[in-house]
């Protein structure tokens, strides 16, 4: 989007063409898309609407607009963090810097959250710590599909768990979903149980927090990213304190990355409490997720 004189103006498809171009240049692996989304939230339009919008001049003010954008993603800064939202389980999430962008694997965990009451406490009201909650992403999509379902969402982070308040107030879920902030179990009363704990505790291996991608490395929180020397300074303790916020029978649901599998096992081994252990795999094929029953 050269601020030179052209002959050419500067329509919708001239410009979702050159951004298209210099993206890919910078490395962007969804150019297109990404080109797309950012003009969209220039423009104040759906993307949808751009198809119809080819052949319209931008004003000076949205062409400056999105050339910053566009500057920007270049910069690998993530495409959500610039549009301020994410979608996620068919809903829209807020997300900002403070939080790390929703996933699509992470939407496995809340399926199997949402399948687990459904089967086993259809027929009474059903209580969901969400821990490590960030956005709010987790908790509220499976509050919004389970209406006989009380959340509770942990974080340590206050500035994440604002952005999580905001996430539930927006899908007016503010009474079904108490936030909390807390050191994982730690403001938790003792005596405080669940019926399913579902968590994305922090679990990238401290040494490889420098290999992950730019627009991760650079942008997103590393306090929830950064899970220790080995990746289970967080995992462990889950697994070693579940159970004492767990009711007879209660379910625990974790994503971690393929490589802690092993890892992971041998806590379940030494504890010796959980029953009917899956490692779940997700869309490649990788295992992804943990999913066991608390022993009676």
């Amino acid at each position: 989007m050269s601020t030179k004189p052209d002959d050419q103006p500067w329509t919708v498809g001239r410009i979702l063409t050159w951004t298209t171009d210099y993206l890919k240049k910078s490395g962007a692996p969804n150019p297109r898309l990404d080109a797309e989304v950012l003009l969209a939230h220039s423009l104040r339009k759906s993307r949808i609407q751009l198809y119809t919008m080819y052949d319209t001049v931008l004003e000076d003010a949205s062409r400056a607009t999105m050339r910053d954008l566009v500057k920007r993603r270049a910069n690998h800064e993530p495409v959500a963090y610039l549009v301020g939202h994410k979608e996620f389980f068919s809903l829209e999430f807020e997300v900002n810097k403070a939080v790390l962008i929703p996933r699509p694997e992470t939407e496995l965990l809340v399926m199997h959250a949402i399948e687990i009451a459904r089967q086993f406490y259809a027929s009474a009201s059903v209580d969901i710590l969400d821990l490590c909650t960030g956005s709010g992403c987790i908790a509220v999509a499976i509050a919004t599909t389970l209406k006989q379902a009380n959340l509770t969402a942990i974080d340590i982070s206050p500035d994440a768990l604002e952005v999580a308040k905001r996430n539930a107030a927006r899908h007016k879920l503010e009474s079904r979903v108490e936030f909390l902030q807390s050191d994982l179990f730690g403001s938790l009363p003792a005596d405080r149980k669940f019926h399913v704990l579902v968590t994305n505790p922090p679990y990238i291996v401290e040494a490889d927090m420098a290999t992950l991608e730019p627009n991760v490395k650079n942008h997103e929180p590393h306090l929830a990213l950064n899970g220790g020397p080995d990746g289970m300074t967080f995992i462990t303790p889950i697994l070693e304190r579940a159970p004492q916020h767990l009711h007879p029978d209660g379910w625990l649901l974790m994503e971690f990355t393929p490589e802690l599998q092993p890892s992971i096992q041998s806590v379940l081994d030494r504890l010796g409490c959980y029953r009917e252990t899956q490692w779940i795999k997700d869309l490649s094929g990788q295992i992804r997720h943990l999913r066991t029953r608390l022993s009676q």
